[in-house]
């Protein structure tokens, strides 16, 4: 390999980085979110997180706002322990 494959090589290596690097750069500038950021398009979440509390390593208890209305929730093994109560028909 002479010196010229050996410079054409080195220099496509670091032309590769540097596009790889550059769209690091855009993606987190740039990224999802950031629509978000936006001045003018902040929106009002409907649901957040109050508290959680675990009670043991299989399972924890999570108490959710949602639209003004709280919720207790019981978690364990990736999926909800106990189902929500429903009013009852009338």
């Amino acid at each position: 390999m002479d010196a010229m494959n050996l410079a054409r090589a080195t220099f496509a290596l670091l032309f590769t980085l540097g596009l790889i690097g550059i769209a690091a750069v855009l993606l987190r500038r740039f990224g999802p979110g950031a629509t978000l950021r936006l001045p003018g398009t902040t929106r009002e979440r409907r649901m957040k997180v109050i508290e959680t509390l675990v009670l043991d390593p299989a399972r924890r208890l999570v108490l959710v706002e949602c639209d003004g209305e709280s919720r207790l929730l019981m978690l364990g093994e990736g999926r909800e322990l106990n189902p929500p109560a429903r009013k009852p028909e009338v």
